[in-house]
């Protein structure tokens, strides 16, 4: 900041603020500004000058000095000419214990708190399904490879599942640790560096998993697919991820990613099909009627008009995918297209030449302007 601000202005508070009234505005700030749960942008410089603010007003000399001079007070420190680094406040005791414990993550009880909250890692798998599965839904059952707690060692990872508390931390998975944080002096409760929040160590490690805790076990995973589902849907299992690390803790969830294989037909727009429907100049000439095979497992007649055109679309209502939100179903959109054919024999070709009196305009300039006029009507 080029410009220091009034500290009464950075707290909020009027010159007239009692002890009390600059402690509850510096509590409400801090808890919005800390940098390790405050989302704002430039939260650290915000939460370095409420700070430095109310290090300075709460004490009575300083507060004298500023409401003199202000920003200009004799000494040259970083804080203005208040001594920046010989406050020696601890946070923790403004700010309560609760306050630190919720930011760290820490309880502060007793031991295996942190054991509690470690959780093993998700795992995502990919499952691919056909339209007419996404049409009425589906219940599937696969067999996979997955991630289970050793069963010798009950996902310790420790020899029969003998293991010890950490002798840094007592078995509490975490340590107070005392730091610098600007002008104050404040004490964190932060995971156990020797065992990593653990708060036991192994002596020595399983032999079955080489001291991982875990094996991989053959399992039956049966889920539901719901109708209507898209591309990219993710059906989630819980505690069928990763174990929990030593086996104390949360197990982490897999997460089923839906795929769907392309259909020879059809094309989906979210709950809309939509086909490409090749057809003969004398099919769009003459009109003509196409039964398929429909997803839904019933026939889909496909009625096309004398004098249609390559390009036309025809929807059949309410024959398309369930609709993911809300009810009902989409529609089947039928592109029609003109089918060229890759080669003509001698006798074909004679017939089309007689018929190119019949079947083409007599002049193409003439039918150009006609199209245009037909357009802008």
């Amino acid at each position: 900041m080029s410009e220091k601000r009034d500290y009464y202005e950075v707290l909020g508070v009027a010159k007239d603020a009692s002890s009390a009234d600059l402690k509850n505005a510096f509590r409400s700030l801090a808890r919005k500004y800390h940098p390790d749960r405050s989302e704002e942008e430039d939260a650290e410089n915000m939460f370095k000058e409420i700070q430095e603010a109310y290090a300075v007003l709460s004490d009575n000399e300083k507060r004298a000095q500023f409401d003199r001079f202000g920003h200009g007070s004799a000494g040259g420190s970083p804080f203005g000419g208040f001594g920046g680094g010989g406050f020696n406040i601890n946070l923790e005791d403004i700010m309560g214990g609760d306050f630190f414990s919720n930011i760290f993550g820490g309880g502060g009880g007793g031991g295996g708190g942190q054991s509690s909250r470690r959780r093993g890692s998700d795992i995502r798998m990919f499952h691919t399904v056909d339209l007419e599965k996404i049409y009425a839904g589906s219940t599937e059952e696969v067999e996979v490879e997955l991630p289970v707690a050793c069963t010798k060692c009950a996902g310790t990872g420790a020899k029969d599942g003998n293991i010890s508390d950490c002798s840094d931390c007592s078995g509490q998975g975490r340590v107070r640790m005392r730091q610098q944080v600007g002008p104050f002096v404040q004490d964190v409760v932060r995971d156990c560096p020797r065992c990593k929040g653990a708060g036991h160590q192994i002596d020595e490690n399983c032999g079955p998993c080489r001291g991982n805790g875990k094996e991989i076990k053959s399992t039956t995973l049966r889920f539901n697919i719901p109708a209507g589902a898209e591309a990219g849907t993710r059906l989630r299992m819980r505690g069928k991820g990763e174990p929990a690390p030593q086996g104390k803790g949360q197990d982490g969830d897999l997460f089923i990613e839906i795929d769907i294989d392309q259909h020879l037909w059809y094309e989906r727009s979210t709950s809309d099909l939509i086909m490409s429907l090749p057809l003969g100049y004398s099919d769009l000439v003459l009109g003509t009627s196409v039964t398929l095979q429909h997803i839904d497992g019933k026939e889909l007649v496909i009625k096309i008009p004398p004098y249609s055109n390559s390009g036309d679309t025809i929807e059949i209502k309410k024959r398309g995918l369930p609709r993911s939100r809300g009810s009902g179903r989409g529609d089947v959109i039928v592109l029609l297209k003109l089918h060229m054919p890759k080669k003509v024999d001698k006798k074909s070709k004679k017939v089309l030449q007689d018929l190119k009196p019949v079947l083409g305009p007599k002049d193409i300039l003439e039918r150009i302007k006609d199209d245009a006029k037909e357009r802008r009507n």
